[in-house]
């Protein structure tokens, strides 16, 4: 039934780039392909078995049927079913898929936040390595400045040892 519409498209998508995003790319475009073909698929199946069902069913006749009639025209509107429950469910599919998309985006996002305080974070850890070299510095200058001076000997400071 398939009517062959959907082939050829997205196809330039594989061959763009290399590396996980083409590879992804790649997937989507292909996965796009199929689900085209599906939907071409049940909407000519229902096409089908409906004008089948419409050209049986003569208005003017008499109601008097064959019992092979009657299993034809029972068969195609089962047909028809199963085509719309396909058709209901690639719906579902497409739903599910576009709400992991959307997790996919917030992951993509968390980890993209995750790497700025990363950075964030080695930064203040520099910084603060940076102070506590120049407060080390200027507590040895302090220092030599102490016992260089008189005020040593007037307030030493205690040795606990």
């Amino acid at each position: 039934m398939n009517k062959g519409g959907g082939l050829g498209r997205g196809s330039a998508v594989a061959g763009a780039a290399s590396g996980p995003t083409a590879s992804a790319g790649a997937s989507a475009a292909q996965k796009q392909k199929a689900l085209l073909q599906r939907v071409e698929a049940d909407i000519g199946n229902i096409v089908d078995n409906f004008s089948y069902l419409v050209g049986a069913a003569p208005v003017s006749d008499p109601p008097v049927r064959n019992s092979q009639e009657a299993f034809m025209l029972e068969m195609r509107s089962a047909r028809m079913v199963q085509a719309a429950d396909s058709l209901l469910k690639l719906v579902s599919e497409l739903k599910q898929t576009a709400i992991f998309s959307g997790l996919a985006s917030l992951n993509d996002h968390v980890e993209q936040r995750k790497s700025e305080l990363n950075q964030l974070a080695d930064t203040s850890n520099q910084l603060l390595s940076a102070l506590g070299e120049e407060a080390a510095a200027n507590l040895k200058e302090l220092e030599s400045h102490y016992y260089s001076s008189a005020a040593k000997k007037l307030f030493p400071l205690e040795d606990t040892t």
